[in-house]
């Protein structure tokens, strides 16, 4: 079985056990009888596709293969039959069985593609939160509890919108702690912002809204959410109060994406006057806004505004997630959808992916309705907020003349360097050369919007996936390498 040829009249004597092709059939020859002829074929099967066989081998007779692994003939022979019927080898009448040409499968690989900074000493990317703050022993006792209680049907397709008891649970969730006008009936359960964000896409395209403006500077997916839906993005400038309404009637769109409660990435709030506007503009457009209640819940210095939806539940259609509050790999988020925006929204949420898993639908609504959901934002805020202290502290003190701006809140801050370190590409240069990974706010600006004439350097610095100290051995890593 070790040698190989081309020549059906040649016949190879069968190696001995222990060679490198033998390797692989000897543990199929000892598994259990009832898995033993499953387990030879799948060992065959492999030893072909890895290469180990390689085309043009001829393999023992039946009998001697049977003999030596210390199976029945029957066992071999109907390996050889079912791997033949699958093309893997060949066999002619007299000649033997014989490696197959068929097989071009490549051993498979498992790559992973998850965002990576590898090789940096102090990584200030924003937009991780924590993942250590995950509670692992509140969710493992409420997946138990779930799987105890779940009901047989609700592991059926369920409802596109999501379980009505998350539903529900949410309803109670928004209004309490968001302000939103919250009917169960209009929230869908999503897999995070960026599907709300293309399902209101789809629905937008539907009715004939091609294009929709958003924030410039302001989150880079937007761009390729919209155009998966077949909708055009168009960069709308801000300025210290939110997005320039002037601005965005000169655009002549009928949709635009916000981020009222805290901008991402400047870190402004929307000022009352700005948002009473944008809402004027929606409705003398027969338009609507689409906000993304970036780091609602994580404000510092005071109670957190209201969402915007509150104030025109007709107009707005309210996005959020738990990927800053838990962890973004749960998947797990709501929109709350205009009346008028509903059918579109839920029929596209039916096609793309028939509704979200239902034991995770109905684990985060047990989460919620037993108040674990409010404990774990207390936790993440109490610890965001003293990192956010730590960060400013470090600043003022290793690059002292620093100004940080934006709200207390969220994950971020904005860092604008003093001049003495220097124009933008050197500082970078440096910063990057010492292995610390920032990014600076012109990273932010949409690739069609105006060229920002302000000098300077602006970073945008998360902390929340870094501990206290680790956020001061970061900034002074970073004052040593700016300052060349």
């Amino acid at each position: 079985m070790t040698s190989s040829g081309t020549n059906p009249e040649q016949r190879p004597p069968a190696g001995p056990v222990g060679s490198a092709a033998w390797e692989l059939l000897l543990p199929a020859a000892s598994a259990p009888a009832r898995t033993r002829g499953r387990s030879l074929q799948a060992a065959l099967r492999e030893a072909v596709r890895s290469g180990r066989l390689v085309p043009g081998t001829r393999l023992p007779s039946s009998r001697d293969l049977a003999a030596d692994l210390g199976v029945s003939r029957g066992l071999v022979t109907e390996a050889y039959e079912q791997l033949t019927a699958e093309g893997y080898l060949r066999s002619g009448r007299g000649a033997g069985t014989w490696v197959g040409g068929a097989v071009r499968a490549a051993r498979p690989r498992a790559r992973d593609l998850a965002p990576r900074t590898p090789g940096s000493r102090a990584d200030f990317v924003a937009g991780t939160p924590d993942l250590s703050l995950f509670p692992r022993a509140a969710w493992a006792a409420a997946h138990r509890g779930v799987l105890a209680e779940l009901p047989h049907q609700d592991l059926g397709y369920p409802d596109p919108r999501g379980l009505p008891r998350l539903r529900a649970a949410l309803a109670e969730l928004l209004t309490r702690r968001r302000g939103v006008v919250a009917d169960p009936e209009r929230i869908v359960v999503v897999s995070g912002v960026a599907q709300a964000t293309t399902l209101l896409g789809f629905a937008l395209h539907a009715r004939g809204v091609p294009r929709v403006g958003v924030e410039s500077p302001g989150s880079p997916q937007h761009d390729a959410l919209y155009a998966a839906a077949g909708v055009t993005t168009v960069p709308v400038p801000l300025d210290e109060d939110g997005i320039s309404v002037g601005r965005l009637r000169d655009a002549g769109v009928r949709a635009v994406v916000a981020t009222p409660s805290h901008q991402f990435p400047t870190g402004i709030a929307y000022s009352a006057r700005r948002r009473a506007e944008l809402l004027d503009w929606a409705r003398s457009v027969d338009g609507f806004v689409l906000e993304d209640d970036y780091d609602g819940d994580f404000r510092y210095d005071r109670a957190p505004v209201g969402a915007l939806q509150g104030l025109d539940p007709d107009r707005v259609a309210y996005a959020g997630s738990v990927s800053k509050s838990l962890a973004p790999g749960l998947r797990l988020g709501w929109l709350l959808v205009p009346q008028t925006l509903a059918e579109e929204v839920v029929e596209r949420k039916r096609t793309m992916d028939l509704g979200h898993p239902t034991i995770d639908q109905a684990l985060f609504a047990r989460f919620v309705e037993r108040g674990d959901y409010d404990r774990q934002l207390r936790r993440c805020q109490r610890a965001y907020r003293e990192r956010r202290d730590t960060l400013v502290s470090a600043l003022d003190a290793y690059l002292p003349g620093t100004q940080v701006s934006g709200i207390a809140a969220g994950l971020h801050v904005i860092a604008a360097l003093p001049h003495r370190y220097g124009p933008q590409d050197t500082v970078l240069a440096r910063l990057g050369a010492a292995g610390v990974t920032v990014r600076p706010l012109t990273d932010y600006a949409h690739a069609r919007a105006e060229p920002d004439e302000e000098s300077g350097v602006r970073l945008v610095l998360g902390y929340a996936h870094l501990s206290p100290a680790r956020i001061r051995e970061g900034v002074r890593l970073m004052a040593e390498a700016a300052r060349g």
